[in-house]
């Protein structure tokens, strides 16, 4: 078959670290692997860049389109792109997958679209494909929304949970046109490496845990290191918890090592608990790359605000966890949620701790309940009716304690004590000397749109604009959860 995989544009970034981080289709390029091992005529398409999905689709001619949806704030983007190749294409099978649309797929659910897949498209794509192709009826595909005559219905789960080596490594190279424009803070290119998926806490804010069922699956040892071994220089871990088994992370650590394998940057992402821990993980792999970053979902100031997101780990290990990995010689970055119920004594407790732990590269974003987890369960009766787009952890759901102008004054203020407010502590040209000068124009221009993020005014303007604006047919919240979806589990 003919088979065309989408990712759209996100839409707007103009608040946030997103300028900052383009990274390829990973997902697609798994199930692109998948479908060429069966002998399908593949086409990865990534429509942040040009031209738009109406060229590619009358470039491809597919039987099977498959469009990526991995956030919520998407999900109208997702919906105008089935559009769009519905019109070029009538005939075509649009399939919906990814992390938002397998967590919360009820705003997908549209004439446009005919399936959404409700658990790993490297398994799920695949039997697909062949039931189309061999006419077999569509409800014997596994982990399923799918569209009949009957409504909507839900297929039986997948029997087991996908091991991560039954498909061979990404297919890079059906986005080897793309290469040069993926980037991640001053890398670029950047090539995205998954070693394992799954997460076994329990964030309130989060829907891995959930969508996974608590689990964590690894990739084999060999299949990692050729994965790194033909990546680029620059590599950014997408694992949602690094160094998680310490046994197979030191295995890992050491067989790099054998092959030769060296790096000028990684960054990956973990836990400060898990840090605590593993000073001799870090030890082990520091020595991998000349710069090392490590992403920390630090979250709260205090033990009541990691206690209220269900953390489980308190500000102690905080502030251990990012001892230690200092002390080896590694980057900190990280986030902290800022939540609309916040008085001015959270903000000014969040600024301290920052000033005294050195945590001026971390970014902000507003607590937001994103669909699927238990935190939007919990306060999907505050939400207004408003556009899924909103739901970028930028903009504000209800209104704030402090109400809109005083909440985003210190919101506003707090961006200003990281180290991208280029009027603060790390001027512009500070940030150039830590590029080629090829790269200039690249971090001056992402520069530029971050310092919006210290501006009230900028945020205001923005939250006017879309208050009361509700989203197009499929996509609204107007009725909060009446949308989601029976459980596939």
């Amino acid at each position: 078959m003919n088979i065309l995989l989408l990712r759209p544009h996100p839409g707007s970034d103009k608040f946030g670290l997103g300028p900052f981080f383009r990274v390829e289709p990973l997902g697609l390029e798994y199930i692109g692997a998948a479908l060429l091992e069966k002998g399908h005529r593949v086409t990865v398409a990534d429509l942040r860049f040009r031209p738009g999905p109406a060229a590619w689709v009358r470039r491809s001619r597919p039987q099977l389109v498959g469009i990526s949806c991995p956030h919520a704030l998407e999900y109208e983007r997702i919906l105008e792109t089935a559009r769009e190749v519905r019109r070029v294409c009538p005939d075509a099978f649009i399939h919906v997958g990814g992390h938002a649309a397998a967590a919360f797929p009820g705003p997908l659910e549209c004439g446009d679209i005919d399936a959404i897949c409700l658990d790993d498209g490297e398994e799920v794509v695949v039997q697909l494909a062949e039931a189309l192709e061999k006419g077999r009826p569509l409800v014997e595909v596994p982990a399923l929304r799918l569209r009949t005559g009957d409504g909507w219905v839900t297929t039986s789960p997948l029997t087991e949970r996908t091991s991560l080596d039954l498909v061979p490594l990404p297919a890079r190279e059906l986005v080897a046109r793309h290469r040069s424009g993926y980037h991640c803070l001053l890398f670029k290119p950047v090539w995205l490496i998954e070693t394992a998926r799954g997460c076994p806490h329990r964030c309130s804010f989060c829907s891995v845990w959930q969508l996974y069922d608590r689990s964590c699956r690894e990739r084999s040892i060999g299949a990692v290191v050729e994965d790194f071994a033909t990546a680029g220089d620059a590599i950014f871990v997408a694992d949602d918890l690094f160094w998680h088994n310490p046994t197979r992370s030191l295995e890992l650590a050491a067989v790099l090592k054998q092959r030769g394998v060296f790096k000028r940057w990684i960054l990956v992402q973990t836990r400060t608990d898990l840090l605590c821990r593993s000073s001799e993980l870090l030890a082990a792999w520091r020595p991998l790359a000349k710069d090392f970053d490590i992403f920390l979902g630090l979250e709260a100031a205090s033990d009541h605000g990691l206690a209220d997101l269900t953390k489980d780990a308190g500000v102690t290990e905080t502030i251990e966890g990012v001892r230690i990995a200092r002390e080896h010689g590694y980057g900190i970055n990280g986030n902290f949620l800022i939540d609309p119920d916040w008085t001015e004594t959270e903000f000014r407790e969040l600024w301290e701790f920052i000033a005294r732990h050195g945590l001026q590269r971390a970014g902000f974003t507003i607590r937001t309940p994103l669909p699927g987890t238990e935190y939007y369960r919990q306060v999907e009766q505050r939400i207004a009716p408003q556009p899924w787009s909103n739901f970028d952890m930028h903009h504000l759901l209800w209104e704030p304690r402090l109400g809109v102008r005083r909440f985003f004054e210190l919101y506003t203020e707090t961006w200003r004590r990281s180290i991208l407010n280029t009027s603060g502590e790390k001027s512009m040209l500070d940030w150039m000397r830590q590029v080629r000068p090829s790269q200039i124009p690249y971090i001056a221009r992402i520069l530029w749109r971050t310092q919006a993020m210290m501006k009230p005014a900028a945020y205001l303007e923005e939250y006017e604009a879309t208050r009361g604006r509700v989203a197009p047919c499929g996509a609204s919240i107007a009725a909060p959860g009446a949308a989601e979806a029976p459980s596939h589990r």
